[in-house]
């Protein structure tokens, strides 16, 4: 497992932390793009799957906490842990106690979107009933998102898992658009792999940083066609990509990639071979 990540940006203290990993299948990570490409950024198991990285970031302001993400959902039980390659407890709440912070600490959580590897610790079974994890945090997504998620339809309905999100219904509050959720903490829709996904950016003395969500899986993925097959609504991702790369590139944002394995901090680049991330090291 990664080891917790620390970042100082402005006024905000940064901690990209680790829910551990995920396996999934490569020709799905990749789209359109054939193995003999893929499989020289992504070295495949004998299942076809790759290990994918789950990143969730935690945020100090100054007067609070706020963590984008929650990570995967281990609740279905060993026949899902063993499919995915999934551990069988959290290393989210692990690392946060690392950090002396309880999950009662967290005063709001940013969701990009609603799947079960990012929103799956939403709730915790206690004595056989679902809990809030993180009891006082008020839950922030885009509208149109949490719709989606409450009615799934055939294509979607194995990523939104509804002990994540009804449990703890009258502590989400929807946006619609950009939004300054915190002062310097802005919500920007990347729609296409979901149309309600959202990215969150910083910015603060000058600074600034984006959680890319799913828009950018990982950095292999950089390359504008290169397009999970997992993406609802793959050309409005590829347009989604065009603005939003142009925007992180001009405005020199420092990237978090949620699923990426390795290193998670990068910066795009543009040359002859169109964009291209490299990594960052704080």
């Amino acid at each position: 497992m990664r080891p917790i990540l620390y970042h100082k940006l402005g006024n905000f203290d940064l901690w990209i932390l680790s829910d551990g990993e995920i396996w999934l299948d490569g020709g799905s990570m990749f789209g359109v793009v054939p193995k003999n490409l893929w499989s020289k950024l992504a070295a495949p198991d004998e299942q076809n799957r790759v290990r994918l990285g789950l990143n969730p970031l935690l945020i100090r302001t100054q007067d609070r906490l706020v963590l984008v993400e929650t990570g995967i959902d281990r609740k279905p039980g060993e026949k899902f842990r063993r499919i995915y390659g999934l551990s069988q407890t959290s290393p989210l709440l692990d690392q946060l106690a690392l950090l002396g912070v309880r999950p009662q600490d967290i005063s709001l959580v940013v969701h990009t979107h609603l799947h079960f590897d990012h929103a799956g610790l939403n709730t915790s079974l206690a004595e056989g009933r679902l809990q809030p994890t993180f009891p006082k945090a008020r839950h922030i997504v885009q509208k149109q998102e949490l719709e989606e998620a409450l009615h799934p339809h055939e294509r979607s309905r194995a990523s939104y898992l509804r002990e994540n999100i009804e449990p703890i219904l009258e502590q989400f509050e929807t946006v619609e658009g950009e939004q300054e959720i915190l002062p310097g903490l802005f919500v920007v829709p990347v729609p296409g792999h979901t149309l309600g996904m959202q990215a969150v950016e910083l910015r603060s003395q000058g600074q600034r940083f984006a959680y890319t969500a799913d828009l950018i899986p990982t950095m292999a993925h950089t390359p504008l066609p290169y397009i999970m097959a997992f993406d609802l609504y793959p050309m409005t991702t590829l347009e989604t990509r065009k603005k939003m790369y142009q925007r992180w590139t001009e405005g020199n944002y420092l990237l978090c990639f949620t699923h990426e394995s390795g290193h998670p901090l990068g910066r795009l680049v543009h040359g002859e071979k169109g964009y291209q991330a490299e990594a960052v090291w704080p």
